[in-house]
C-alpha cells in the first residue's frame, strides 16, 4: 500500500472543511486523523528513512477505496517535506490550498491567540517574527511564522523541484471558500475519483472574530509581502489583485 495523495497546505486556508469534505466520499479513505504529521516529523526521520508502515498505521487497510490520502497543511512549508514525500511516493499527487498571505498571517495569530501560544500584540509579533523563530533553526518556527509561511513561492519552486505539474494541484483558497463544490469537482478529476455532490454547509475551524487587521500592519505586511505575491503570481499564472489590498 502506498499513500496516493496529500492536502499539502496551506494552515488557515480551508484545509480543515476540505478534509471533512473529502471524509464524505465513498472512494476515498482518509488517514484516521486530520494532521498526521509524517513528513514534517524530524524524530521520525532522525534514524535515516522510516518504516512505512509507520505511516500506514493512520489508515485502514481493510478498506475498500479507490485512493488513500491525508490532511497535513504544513507540509507544503516544511522544507524537508517533499524530498521525503517523493523518495516514499514519488507519484505522490499534492494539493495546496493558497490564501491571501496576509489574511492567512493575521488569522494564523488569531489561531495561535486562542491555543494560548501568542501573548504579544499583532503588531509585535510580525516585527518580531524573524528574532522569535531564530530558536527553531535549523527547522522552522511552527507558531511564529506568520509572515515566513505567507511567501509561497519558494514553496512552490520546492514542491516542482520534485513533483511535475501534472502531480500538483495549486487552488486558491479565496474562490474555494465562496465555491466550494466547484473546487470539489477539481479536486475529484484530480486525483481520478467519481465527482459528486458534498454536503458544504458547514465550514471547520474559523478564526475567531477579532476584528480587521490595523491599517498600519496592513501597509507593513503589504510591503514585505508583496515581491512575492508577484512571484507566486508568474508562477501560478494567476492574478490576485486582492492579495495586495
Amino acid at each position: 500500500m502506498k499513500i496516493d495523495f496529500l492536502v499539502a497546505g496551506v494552515q488557515k486556508a480551508g484545509t480543515t472543511s476540505l478534509d471533512a469534505w473529502l471524509r464524505q466520499h465513498s472512494d476515498i479513505g482518509m488517514a484516521r486523523r486530520k494532521e498526521v504529521h509524517f513528513f514534517d516529523n524530524e524524530e521520525v526521520f532522525a534514524q535515516g528513512t522510516p518504516d512505512d508502515a509507520l505511516y500506514h498505521a493512520e489508515w485502514d487497510a481493510d478498506a475498500h477505496v479507490l485512493i488513500r490520502g491525508e490532511v497535513t497543511p504544513i507540509t507544503t512549508y516544511w522544507a524537508d517535506a517533499p524530498r521525503r514525500i517523493w523518495h516514499y511516493n514519488p507519484h505522490m499527487r499534492l494539493i495546496v490550498l493558497l490564501r491571501n498571505p496576509i489574511e492567512r498571517a493575521w488569522s494564523h495569530w488569531k489561531m495561535a491567540c486562542k491555543l494560548g501560544e501568542e501573548d504579544l500584540p499583532f503588531a509585535e509579533a510580525i516585527r518580531r517574527e524573524t528574532e522569535r523563530c531564530r530558536v527553531a533553526l535549523p527547522f522552522q518556527h511552527r507558531m511564529f511564522s506568520y509572515i515566513d509561511r505567507g511567501f509561497y513561492s519558494e514553496q512552490i519552486r520546492r514542491l516542482r523541484r520534485f513533483f511535475p505539474n501534472e502531480q500538483l494541484l495549486f487552488i486558491k483558497s479565496e474562490g474555494f471558500r465562496c465555491d466550494p463544490q466547484a473546487g470539489l469537482t477539481r479536486i475529484c478529476q484530480f486525483l481520478a475519483v467519481p465527482d459528486m455532490a458534498f454536503d458544504v454547509r458547514q465550514r471547520l475551524n474559523a478564526s475567531p472574530d477579532i476584528g480587521d487587521i490595523p491599517p498600519t500592519d496592513r501597509r507593513y505586511l503589504r510591503e514585505v509581502l508583496a515581491p512575492d505575491i508577484r512571484q507566486t503570481e508568474a508562477l501560478l499564472g494567476w492574478q490576485c489583485p486582492d492579495w495586495y489590498e
